[in-house]
């Protein structure tokens, strides 16, 4: 059974920073892309960041790019998102997904991904 743990969330200042953890059991992150998506009140859900089968390459969005980091440890099957310079807007839960996926492809759509974790919450005040 695939289990996605994802944890890390809490309230942080704007400027501030958070490090996000997604544990995965039951799949092995070489053949898995992993990605990050977020949701606020009132919005769609929004793919923030991916990271490719065996964690050859990352990608993010607009709105986060330069600020999150994504990596993975795969001896710990474990995805980071590092979280710096947080806005009131990066206000929301964030979950992980995971997918199947060949080496250096990903997937920005939530659809696409067959498991995931459950939510965690980032508060960012102003």
């Amino acid at each position: 059974e695939v289990q996605l743990q994802a944890s890390g969330g809490g309230l942080v200042q704007a400027g501030g920073s958070l490090r996000l953890s997604c544990v995965a059991s039951g799949l092995n992150l070489d053949d898995h892309v992993v990605g990050w998506f977020r949701q606020a009140p009132g919005r769609e859900r929004e793919g923030i960041s991916w990271i490719t089968a065996s964690g050859g390459s990352t990608h993010y969005a607009d709105s986060v790019k330069g600020r999150f980091t994504i990596s993975s440890d795969n001896a710990k099957k474990t995805v980071y998102l590092e979280m710096k310079d947080l806005k009131p807007e990066d206000t929301a839960v964030y979950y992980c997904a995971a997918a199947l996926g060949e080496p250096g492809s990903y997937y920005i759509n939530a659809y696409e991904y067959n498991d995931w974790g459950q939510e965690t919450q980032v508060t960012v005040s102003s």
